[in-house]
Formats: structure tokens, sequence, C-alpha cells
């Protein structure tokens, strides 16, 4: 078995602390490499019965980015009406997305119908499929960190909506929206915790009877 350094141990230790949701990015482009390098890493990736089923989509014109931000837009507003007074004032202060500077836009899925694998782990937890994306997208997200990029996931989206604008197949299943570039800035403490939306729990690990 591989035997790993303190050191080794120590940066890997801080590369997953400095992993964060970036929403704040500079308009520089990223360069090719680089971005091949972050999706590369969904070639390291476990997934279900080796199904590989990530699906990426990358939104490169014009059209595509603006329908994409006017999703988001909407959608933000529909959320906006769910919470009230002070929470209502917070959540509007909040940057829920880095769709109007991130150089790189990303739309990952999940091919729910894809037949490699031959289904195995997936006949009882189907599900499966959209973990192993999941794990994949985390892989990338610790390897652009590690490159000094970032990357923020927008949840705040309409998810059948984006997939009739970008003619995604009918079995592909949207899991991210993905924006990746060059941070504003770094931080150890995630934005939501700063404007005090949320502070992060203790562990919690229940044991079974």
């Amino acid at each position: 078995m591989e035997q790993f350094s303190d050191e080794f141990r120590a940066g890997l230790h801080d590369l997953m602390r400095w992993r964060r949701d970036v929403r704040h990015f500079r308009t520089d482009p990223v360069d090719e490499a680089l971005l091949r390098q972050c999706l590369d890493t969904f070639s390291l990736a476990p997934s279900v019965g080796l199904s590989e089923p990530w699906r990426i989509l990358r939104i490169t014109s014009e059209d595509a980015r603006s329908a994409a931000l006017q999703n988001f837009s909407e959608t933000n507003a529909q959320a906006l009406a769910g919470y009230h007074g002070e929470k209502a004032a917070l959540y509007a202060s909040l940057k829920l997305s880095g769709m109007r500077d991130a150089p790189v836009q990303l739309a990952v899925y999940c091919d729910e119908a894809t037949d490699k694998g031959h289904g195995l782990g997936t006949a009882t937890m189907p599900e499966m499929r959209r973990y192993s994306v999941v794990g994949a997208i985390n892989l990338m997200w610790l390897t652009a960190r590690a490159l000094g990029l970032g990357i923020g996931w927008v949840s705040v989206i309409d998810p059948d909506r984006l997939n009739r604008d970008l003619a995604a197949p009918e079995d592909w299943r949207l899991i991210a929206y993905l924006c990746l570039g060059w941070p504003c800035e770094t931080s150890l403490t995630p934005e939501l915790e700063t404007r005090n939306w949320e502070s992060r729990a203790a562990q919690l690990v229940i044991e079974s009877r």
C-alpha cells in the first residue's frame, strides 16, 4: 500500500480547508491546458459499476449563457419571495452566482440510461449514478483549487428549463451548473458563514443500536 508522508497529509487537509464555493470571479481567461487538467480528473473518479455516467456540456455561446443567467435571475427572485423580514433582506444581499464573470461554465449531467456498467449496483439504488457524478465533481473541485482556480456551484436554477435551453438529452439529469475561473479572493471561511446566514455544526456521528 502506498505510504504518504505527514507533509502530504497536512497539505491534503489544507487543500480541503481552502476549497470554497466561489462566487466572485475575475474575468481573466483560463488556459485550456489548466481546464483540461481539471476535466481529466473525472477519469480518476470512482463510479458505481464503473458506469462513468457523467456528461459535461461546456457553455460557450452568448445565447446559452444568457439563457442560463436569466434562468438563475428568475429562479432567484422566486426563492427570495419565500423569505421574510431580516432573512429576506440578507438573502437579497447575497451573491449566489458567479455567472456574469466566470470565464468557464459547465453543466454537468448524469446519464441515467447509460449501458456502461451493466446496471451493477443500480438495480436497488439507481441514485448511485448521480452520487458518482457528485464524487467526480468533488475531485475536480480539489484539482481546480490546487491549480489556484475556484469553482462555484449554482443551485438556484430551474433544471428542466436549463435542459430545454441546452437541448440536453431526455435521459440526462442535471447535477450541477458550475462556474470556474480565477477567484477574486480566497478564504478559509464559507461566505455564508461570514455573512451570518448559517454556521457550521459540530461533527455528528450517530452509532447504530
